[in-house]
């Protein structure tokens, strides 16, 4: 093994994590590449990534080249404010409509799908593109995450938005995952220390991030831009566990994609990888 290939989404939303990992001493094999979700789901699933944080609907597909570190997600219990619909009308009025896609995150466009064509019964015309593109102009909604969708937010284009984690919990009483953190199978038996060391390097990243976020938030919040108290109160929603609710609202979400064919039956149950000093406790 000449290096460990792990995958960083490039949004703020991983920042409470991602700006303690810079901060700390790692092995020089730990080599992390940043890049959108979609991205880093291709590299994953070509064995060009050996672990990281990637679009839970990756994990749906090909659950049985996976496995889940436990208690690591990119979540909300509610509006995550980062992933919307902005519509130029009702939802209940998109049918037959065009509805523009960003192609950062299968996971997202697979939400809004199932939000608008299982929950408020209409099947727009999808199509996937540059929100910011010439066809946003012509489309009766977008789909916008990340970054993207936090400067279009502060706009006045759409008069409809829509937080599609605050939908989703609206309909189920569930939160929502949006990412997971997934490690290749074959990766996890051939290097089980080298992905518990990881594993536990992400939570406890995790856990420093929770205590230094007002200083995460001023590093990070020029990035949009936006004021810092902003960036605070929009990192704040956004959750990094994975405990059993968590569980229950991905394997639900898992669900609707099996009945859709959009996911694999295996996806349920979950196969989650607990480090080697969870287990021996």
């Amino acid at each position: 093994m000449s290096k460990v290939r792990i995958g960083m989404v490039n949004f703020i939303n991983t920042a409470p994590i991602y700006e303690i990992w810079k901060t700390r001493s790692h092995p020089q094999d730990w080599h992390v590449v940043e890049a959108p979700p979609s991205t880093l789901n291709r590299m994953l699933a070509q064995g060009e990534l050996d672990l990281g944080f990637v679009s839970s609907h990756e994990y749906g597909v090909r659950p049985e080249e996976y496995r889940i570190l436990s208690d690591l997600s990119i979540s909300a219990n509610g509006s995550v404010g980062s992933v919307f619909l902005f519509s130029k009308v009702s939802p209940n009025e998109l049918n037959d409509k065009s509805v523009l896609l960003s192609g950062q995150s299968e996971t997202s466009i697979s939400l809004v799908k199932v939000l608008l064509e299982e929950f408020f019964h209409v099947h727009p015309k999808y199509e996937v593109g540059d929100v910011n593109g010439p066809k946003a102009a012509d489309s009766g909604a977008i789909l916008a995450i990340g970054d993207e969708a936090l400067r279009l937010s502060a706009s006045d284009e759409f008069p409809y938005k829509f937080d599609l984690a605050e939908v989703w919990c609206q309909y189920t009483d569930l939160p929502f995952v949006f990412a997971v953190c997934a490690a290749r199978e074959e990766f996890c038996r051939r290097y089980p220390e080298t992905v518990s060391a990881i594993h536990r390097e992400f939570l406890f990243c995790k856990e420093e991030g929770r205590g230094q976020l007002e200083s995460i938030c001023e590093t990070v919040a020029p990035r949009i831009p936006m004021h810092p108290d902003e960036c605070y109160v929009y990192l704040r929603a956004i959750e990094y566990g994975l405990g059993k609710r968590k569980q229950q609202a991905l394997e639900t979400f898992f669900q609707y994609l099996i009945d859709r064919n959009d996911a694999s039956p295996k996806s349920v149950p979950l196969n989650i990888f607990e480090s080697q000093r969870q287990e021996n406790k």
